[in-house]
């Protein structure tokens, strides 16, 4: 089949078996009925069920639970949150400071990926080990390809505040000692005692408790998309309250200058 051909296929048609609406009649998603028999769902039941398949109301109160202790901080000099906050004093619109805030959760060293990573990270190890491989060459070989794991050691300070608080939680909700999670602190053992020094952070935890629910690296992505999104609306509506552009000003006399050209002086012309 070639391109046009391919094309034409999709031309006025869309075959899904995720779900649609049907106009003055019904909503479905994955072949229930959302109106009658998805609507007593919590909503990230319901958000739970879009991304897996899974009906788990212990589940989803466990997702809810990390996305408060875990992520959703309203402080405005979180990265991410910056973005909300710099919108609202630009009087952009929450909407806008709220999506950009999202995009950017998408990074390198915090959010999106390294809850993606230290999942996939965990599944391969389990892997390796069930084929014969040990802890210790499995975490050795990781670090040497990639110069450290997601899920262990944190930017700013090294030990990680939320992580016991979580663990109380998920306990608290039948979980916290399955394979994954007991794998996820023999890592973290092996690494605090290593000359790395490093230790788990939450993203680690909550990879391997998801993990042990059943919960793929991908699928984890999917949930955690919106997951900071109750610490990033806060630091918008406060930032309005405060003067046009007064988020973070830098004055020019700050900006250490070793530039060729002469720094232009605003308002005055050449």
């Amino acid at each position: 089949m070639d391109r046009n051909e391919m094309l034409e296929k999709y031309e006025d048609n869309w075959e899904t078996s995720m779900g649609g609406w049907f106009p003055g009649e019904k909503v479905i998603l994955r072949g229930k009925n959302v109106l009658t028999e998805l609507n007593n769902d919590r909503w990230v039941e319901y958000l739970l069920f879009g991304i897996t398949g899974k009906r788990s109301p212990r589940v989803a109160r466990l997702i809810e639970g990390m996305w408060l202790i875990c992520t959703s901080f309203p402080d405005p000099r979180l990265w991410n949150n910056r973005i909300a906050a710099l919108c609202a004093t630009t009087r952009s619109t929450g909407v806008l400071g709220s999506a950009g805030a999202l995009a950017i959760s998408e990074a390198t060293i915090y959010g999106l990926k390294p809850i993606q990573g230290v999942s996939d990270f965990l599944y391969r190890t389990s892997k390796k080990i069930a084929e014969g491989q040990c802890l210790e060459d499995v975490v050795k070989s990781e670090v040497k390809k990639y110069r450290g794991i997601y899920g262990y050691g944190r930017p700013v300070v090294d030990q990680d505040e939320r992580v016991e608080p979580l663990l109380d939680f998920a306990r608290s909700m039948g979980a916290g000692d399955g394979e994954y999670t007991k794998l996820a602190f023999a890592v973290d053992e092996y690494l605090a005692n290593s000359r790395l020094k490093y230790r788990i952070n939450a993203s680690g935890v909550v990879a391997g408790l998801l993990a042990d629910e059943g919960i793929t690296a991908k699928e984890l992505y999917h949930i955690a998309t919106l997951t900071f999104t109750a610490g990033v609306i806060p630091c918008y509506i406060d930032a309005l309250d405060k003067p046009e552009g007064a988020f973070f000003p830098l004055r020019v006399s700050r900006v250490n200058y070793e530039g060729i050209e002469e720094c232009r002086v605003w308002g005055k012309q050449k």
